[in-house]
């Protein structure tokens, strides 16, 4: 008898203690994360000079802004390569989407040094110095893409609580309508982007758009995103929380590059059956490629992935035919504009 006590009160100490680590946690996840508020935004348009709806969208707002300006915050419409805009082209000289690594900010400036490196240098001293206190709080970066992505979003990180929170705003501001996040972390891919210069960079990637090319349907849905991304950043300085969420995104495992002879020529093409399908999945065995000569060549896999960016007119240069990507789950925590901050302001 007394060792049915004492096993019945070992139990019950032991459901006792489970519930209060079960309390202590939700307590913990559920405890607000001050954070300072966001006071100088940016909207980027014409990093590649021949994706229009950014650079439309920006000139108008640099003539007409009252549409993006918010209470309490300054909102900067900036064209960052004016030059690709001129001539309707992807980049001049190099991608400026991919100098913003530390070798190219801090490159010595020489007459031939490309001309977006030099870009880039101007819009660090700007908008940054990046992953400085003085860097911008926000920028949205905005692109076309001729993939069939519809209204998307691209996350750096996996931990800027804040982001998230403002694309979880932004996917039940646009629902039904899908709005997809693109995760870019990544251990060895590094795309050293255009607005990684602020302390949150947002990706806007809507399509499908042809190159120099400008369509009103594709321009009205990033118009949609940068007003609701704006919006959630004037409640958060004007002191609304937002209680813990959580986001599903497509997280970047890999570049899939197309079929090629030994002369590194393309050989075969994205199959029907892939095309306009992104975001959808794709299992072992589905088509992937077709061969001129009717070669059906097919994923071979051993789970289920996400592609994107399927058939980019811009990437047959980077070899690169889609992206692919497993689906996660991300949680932000519980956030609020600091109180200290907006006593200040």
């Amino acid at each position: 008898f007394f060792f049915e006590i004492k096993a019945l009160l070992y139990h019950y100490f032991l459901f006792c203690f489970q519930q209060f680590l079960e309390l202590l946690k939700s307590m913990t996840s559920s405890s607000v994360v001050d954070k300072p508020p966001v006071r100088r935004v940016a909207i980027f348009g014409g990093t590649h000079g021949n994706e229009l709806s950014g650079v439309f969208l920006v000139k108008h707002w640099q003539e007409n802004g009252a549409e993006i300006q918010r209470t309490g915050m300054e909102v900067k419409p900036f064209l960052t390569n004016p030059r690709a805009v001129k001539e309707c082209t992807r980049y001049i000289d190099c991608d400026l989407n991919r100098v913003f690594d530390p070798d190219n900010l801090g490159r010595t400036v020489v007459e031939d040094i490309p001309y977006e490196v030099r870009r880039a240098q101007e819009i660090n001293h700007i908008f940054g110095p990046k992953g400085s206190d003085d860097a911008y709080d926000l920028i949205f970066d905005l692109h076309n893409t001729t993939s069939n992505m519809g209204g998307s979003l691209i996350l750096e990180n996996s931990r800027d609580d804040f982001t998230i929170q403002m694309f979880h705003y932004i996917k039940n501001a646009l629902a039904p309508e899908r709005c997809p996040v693109l995760l870019i972390e990544h251990p060895s891919l590094k795309y050293a982007t255009t607005r990684s210069v602020a302390k949150h960079p947002v990706g806007v990637e809507v399509g499908p758009q042809p190159q120099g090319v400008v369509r009103a349907d594709i321009l009205d849905k990033m118009r949609k995103i940068v007003k609701h991304g704006l919006d959630f950043v004037q409640l958060f300085n004007e002191g609304r929380e937002f209680p813990p969420c959580t986001i599903e995104v497509f997280k970047i495992m890999e570049k899939v590059d197309y079929p090629r002879n030994k002369n590194d020529e393309v050989i075969a093409i994205i199959h029907p059956k892939l095309q306009d399908q992104d975001w959808q999945p794709l299992n072992n065995g589905d088509p992937l490629f077709l061969t001129l000569d009717g070669e059906v060549i097919a994923y071979k896999g051993d789970c289920t992935v996400y592609p994107t960016f399927i058939n980019e007119a811009a990437y047959y240069e980077k070899k690169q035919a889609f992206i692919k990507t497993v689906k996660v789950k991300l949680t932000a925590k519980h956030i609020k504009s600091s109180i200290l901050d907006q006593n200040i302001s």
